[in-house]
C-alpha cells in the first residue's frame, strides 16, 4: 500500500540524508493522517490507495501553485526546492493524459451530449472531467474544452 510505502521512504530518506525526499515524504504522512482524521478515523489507520493518490495529488496541485507564484515573485531558490518535491510527488502518481487523449474524449463528449455554442461549455468541462478524474490535469482539459467551443 501506498500509505506504508511513504512510511517506509521516510526512513530510507533519512538513511540516505536525503533532504528533500524527507521533507517531501513527511509532508506527505502529514496529509494522509489529516485526510484519516478528515474521514472521522484514527490517525494510525491506512488510507486506500486511491485515497492516497488523492492526496498527493492534492499536495503536487499544491506545489505547482507555489511554483507559479515565487516564479512571478522571482524567488528562484525556492521554485528549485518546490520543484524538486514535486518531482517525488510525481513518481507516485499515475501518468497524466496527454493534450491529443483529451481532445478525442472531449469531442466525443460533446457530440454525445449534442453541445454546440460556448454557453454549455459548464457542462462539457464537468462531463470531460466526470469521466477523466484523475487522469487528467484539470488546467490541461479546460483549455482543450476551450479550443473545442
Amino acid at each position: 500500500m501506498l500509505h506504508e510505502q511513504i512510511k517506509n521512504g521516510i526512513k530510507e530518506a533519512m538513511m540516505a540524508k536525503d533532504t528533500i525526499k524527507l521533507e517531501t515524504y513527511r509532508a506527505m504522512s502529514a496529509a494522509f493522517t489529516n485526510e484519516l482524521v478528515a474521514k472521522g478515523k484514527k490517525p494510525n489507520e491506512l488510507l486506500t490507495d486511491d485515497e492516497a493518490i488523492g492526496v498527493i495529488a492534492r499536495l503536487g496541485k499544491q506545489r505547482k501553485d507555489s511554483i507559479e507564484q515565487y516564479t512571478k515573485g522571482g524567488r528562484s531558490d525556492l521554485v528549485k526546492e518546490e520543484q524538486d518535491q514535486l518531482n517525488v510527488l510525481e513518481t507516485f502518481l499515475p501518468k497524466l493524459m496527454g493534450k491529443d487523449e483529451i481532445l478525442k474524449i472531449a469531442e466525443a463528449k460533446k457530440a454525445e451530449l449534442n453541445i454546440t455554442d460556448a454557453a454549455k461549455k459548464g457542462m462539457l468541462m464537468s462531463a470531460v472531467m466526470k469521466d477523466l478524474k484523475g487522469k487528467a490535469d484539470g488546467a490541461l482539459v479546460k483549455e482543450v474544452v476551450d479550443s473545442l467551443l
